[in-house]
């Protein structure tokens, strides 16, 4: 039941052990490689420490771009994916440099750029009134709204399924919940009259794929078009009151609040109306879908009996204090976190001392806005010397709750809402 997170790029930048440094770097980037790709030895690769990525791939993997994050931990470079760990994750709104990562492909030059000349979102298929809009229609003539809604990542938490399954090993810290401005993905559809025979969306940008052929497909996502049609999705140009970062899809993305992040497309320039589920890329197959029954650990799923992840499930994390931290017997210490779920606004929090046994509740407060995430908070106070865990779980409005061991398995490790604990150390 370990959970312990891999060190942050801030951690293993400090290390004195140049051989596991290079190890994660080989882990990371497969750096038996790298002399091949930049045509040339490379005499004093044994110094290289993990975290640290050659200057000369750096534009390629967008590594450069990570320069304004703080202490996320790098599990990839192509595509660039991190993670934030929980105890950075205490503000309300989440700051740009504590937001993780997960690109699936290569930023688009127009993003690295910061130009927005001649960007159009381009609406089409099953719609009355096909749309071509700049970014000054979707200002001029949309309501602007200001929401803040958690985005997260459908694989948090894969690295705690067991058996292990392929892709990021995500632990708790790939969500987030920053304050989006922008207009509703409802008002741009109505706007195009959406007819009767709509049944998804599918979503486009111009991100590039990994070997740099601007005519793939990175990934191409959509939704129900009733999930659509909800007040709560956006279509964004800010984020926490400023344009959005490279790293977040400049000059426009969606937010589609609930449901994994990889419906949240970024760069986006165009939706297109669909008459049936749609399958662009990453859509169909495995590809953020989940067995439409239990299976056990293991079990290889025909993609026929494959169904897409929608409602993300109940989760919390805490946020403070860090776990290992160090607390005065007798003391009353504050512990807190955040909650959130797919479904809507989380019915309660409770917290435990004693490895699950009893169960105490703690504050909840109420979402700013439905998809928020939630501020939760307890006051403990350890009775003698010696080793602690909180634990924490969150339940949602069906009584549906956080399970202490990973959730029922699925071959991709979609989904997993285990239950976030801390170490804590009573001294004094």
């Amino acid at each position: 039941m370990s959970q312990v997170p891999p060190k942050s790029l801030t951690e293993t930048q400090d290390t004195d052990t140049p051989s596991a440094g290079r190890r994660s770097f080989l882990k990371t980037t497969g750096l038996t490689t790298l002399g091949a790709m930049l045509g040339m030895s490379v005499p004093f690769e044994r110094n290289l420490t993990a975290g640290f990525i050659p200057a000369a791939l750096a534009q390629d993997t967008g590594l450069d771009l990570m320069t304004g994050k703080q202490g996320l931990v790098v599990l990839g470079d192509r595509p660039l994916n991190a993670e934030t760990p929980p105890h950075l994750l205490d503000d309300d709104i989440t700051p740009y440099d504590r937001l993780f990562v997960r690109m699936n492909g290569l930023v688009p030059q127009s993003a690295l750029d910061q130009n927005a000349e001649g960007w159009t979102l381009t609406v089409d298929g099953e719609v009355d009134t096909p749309l071509q809009l700049s970014l000054d229609d979707l200002q001029s003539r949309f309501e602007t709204v200001t929401r803040q809604l958690v985005i997260e990542c459908g694989g948090n938490g894969r690295a705690f399924f067991q058996p292990g399954t392929s892709g990021n090993q995500w632990t708790f810290g790939a969500v987030g919940c920053p304050e989006w401005t922008g207009v509703r993905l409802a008002d741009v559809l109505n706007a195009a009259g959406v007819k009767s025979s709509a049944v998804y969306t599918g979503h486009y940008g111009n991100d590039v794929n990994l070997d740099g052929d601007e005519t793939k497909e990175v990934i191409s996502r959509g939704v129900p078009i009733e999930k659509a049609l909800q007040e709560d999705a956006i279509i964004a140009w800010q984020m926490n009151g400023a344009p959005l970062e490279p790293l977040h899809g400049f000059p426009l993305r969606l937010i589609v609040p609930g449901f994994p992040a990889s419906a949240s497309q970024k760069y986006l320039n165009r939706i297109w109306v669909r008459d049936k589920e749609h399958d662009g890329a990453k859509m169909t197959g495995a590809s953020y879908r989940i067995p439409a029954y239990p299976v056990a650990p293991g079990t290889e799923v025909p993609d026929e009996d494959m169904v897409v992840l929608m409602d993300m499930p109940v989760k919390s994390i805490i946020t403070f204090p860090e776990t290992g931290s160090e607390v005065t017997v007798g003391e009353e210490t504050e512990v807190r976190g955040h909650a959130w779920c797919g479904k809507g606004d989380v019915a309660s929090v409770q917290y435990s001392l004693d490895f699950g046994q009893t169960w105490q509740d703690a504050q909840l407060d109420p979402p700013p806005n439905r998809f928020a995430w939630q501020r939760w908070r307890a006051r403990l106070t350890l009775p003698q010397h010696g080793y602690y865990e909180v634990w924490a779980r969150a339940v949602d409005q069906d009584g549906i709750g956080q399970p202490p061991l990973s959730p029922v398995w699925n071959p991709r490790g979609y989904g997993n809402n285990i239950q976030h604990r801390i170490a804590l150390v009573a001294v004094g």
